[in-house]
């Protein structure tokens, strides 16, 4: 077997510079310890996951480890996606949705052990436009979050610089009117967040979606409408508890394809990543497409 780690060296790391040797430590020295042909590569750049990962799939590599967090994770299952290539993960984000998706431990060695086992699933990636995501892609309020977070600095972010800035903008964000198409059916909402999912969570336990199955062929659509500012916050207690369809003015189904339209911009993210598309986004999803150690 043939194995490249990728290594996010800012993921979780805080401000402490000695974590990527540590890391490359840890996961080196077990590799070594069972035998294994492999590469151990450290990010140097946003893209840099991607572009090793993508040379290891064309390499025939049977197994890629990636070592960060969603947007790592993303960049590497968007190389890996369509390839026989199999993706391992050691969560380290802020987030860890898909980890969380797919029971992966947060502690590195127990994760270490799991990817390297033998037991694979296939599992669906949604596309939002040109971008592959394999666990959340939204539209509205966390997209606008998820900008927010992702311009903040190293040593800066986690859990609570997440919530602090949710709590923020959930007090002043302007929510916009869109024209949803569903399967062919059509939604006009004035929507706090239009989000298609296709693991059950955000990461941190926020669940939008708890019925979500990573390899169904489908997307869960949640649509969630405006509302005043005390009942957002009210309302978001459904996200923490998992029972986010016992909130009031949401839409919810299961879609192979959907659009949104707006008038002007529209800020989205995939797995976390913010991007900026206009006037209207497309959403289509590609059964089995990525191979990942469960």
């Amino acid at each position: 077997m043939r194995v490249v780690a990728i290594i996010n060296p800012m993921s979780g790391a805080g401000l402490d510079p000695s974590i990527a040797t540590a890391r490359v430590a840890m996961i080196g020295g077990e590799l070594k310890r069972r035998d294994i042909d492999h590469a151990i590569v450290v990010t140097e750049r946003g893209g840099h996951a991607r572009e090793v990962a993508a040379r290891a799939a064309a390499d025939g590599t049977d197994l890629v480890i990636v070592w960060g967090g969603d947007g790592t994770v993303n960049e590497v299952g968007g190389a890996l996606a369509g390839s026989p290539t199999a993706l391992g993960l050691i969560p380290a984000g802020s987030g860890n949705g898909l980890a969380a998706a797919l029971a992966v431990p947060r502690e590195p060695m127990p994760a270490i052990a799991k990817a390297l086992g033998d037991k694979t699933l296939a599992i669906d990636a949604g596309m939002l436009n040109d971008r592959a995501f394999f666990n959340v892609a939204g539209i509205g309020f966390d997209a606008h979050i998820a900008m927010l977070f992702n311009q903040r600095t190293r040593g800066r972010r986690g859990k609570w610089p997440y919530i602090a800035i949710g709590v923020r903008e959930g007090c002043s964000y302007v929510a916009q009117t869109y024209n949803v198409t569903l399967d062919g059916s059509s939604v006009r909402s004035r929507a706090l967040l239009i989000a298609f999912a296709n693991g059950s969570e955000y990461g941190m336990g926020v669940t939008i979606a708890p019925q979500a199955q990573l390899n169904d062929g489908q997307l869960d659509a949640c649509i969630v409408e405006d509302r005043p500012v005390v009942s957002r916050f009210l309302h978001a207690r459904h996200l923490a508890l998992g029972t986010i369809q016992r909130a009031p003015r949401l839409v919810m189904a299961s879609v192979r394809q959907a659009s949104v339209e707006t008038d002007g911009d529209i800020i989205y993210h995939v797995d976390g990543e913010p991007g900026l598309a206009r006037s209207r986004v497309d959403i289509t999803v590609r059964p089995g497409a990525l191979r990942v150690k469960v």
